[in-house]
């Protein structure tokens, strides 16, 4: 009687490596860029306040990292059930991202803090989308 053992091969491609790590790292990163955006903004005279009360630049990092868990969320099910992982990633979050822009646009503030808050969707989206969405499969 003969017997075989079956091995599953280890899949060294980058699009086989795990989206969390990434996307933890990445997410504070950008949560850091924000920080910093927005501080910088600060400093150079743009108010931060949004209906009469200041944003503080501790929000900025709590709210950034709390939409890549979000993300991770997504990316986690684009990877389990969609076809083409990263394109899908790529979608979502670029229309994701624009829709983010709407509370900003339409915010009791200045035109110059709705711009700042806007570039830091943009700052963290740079950071994120392409990181997590190196971490996808292509079809």
């Amino acid at each position: 009687m003969t017997s075989t053992t079956v091995t599953p091969s280890a899949v060294t491609t980058p699009t086989a490596r795990r989206v969390w790590p990434a996307a933890v790292a990445f997410g504070l990163v950008a949560a850091g860029a924000t920080t910093t955006v927005a501080a910088v903004g600060h400093a150079a005279g743009i108010s931060l306040d949004v209906q009469g009360a200041p944003i503080p630049l501790l929000g900025f990092s709590q709210v950034t990292f709390g939409f890549v868990l979000v993300g991770l969320a997504i990316a986690a099910g684009l990877r389990r059930w969609a076809q083409d992982a990263h394109r899908a990633w790529l979608v979502t979050t670029l229309v994701l991202t624009t829709l983010s822009f709407a509370p900003d646009l339409t915010a009791d503030a200045a035109w110059s803090t709705r711009i700042l808050l806007m570039t830091t969707h943009v700052t963290a989206a740079a950071i994120v989308i392409p990181a997590v969405g190196s971490r996808l499969a292509r079809s």
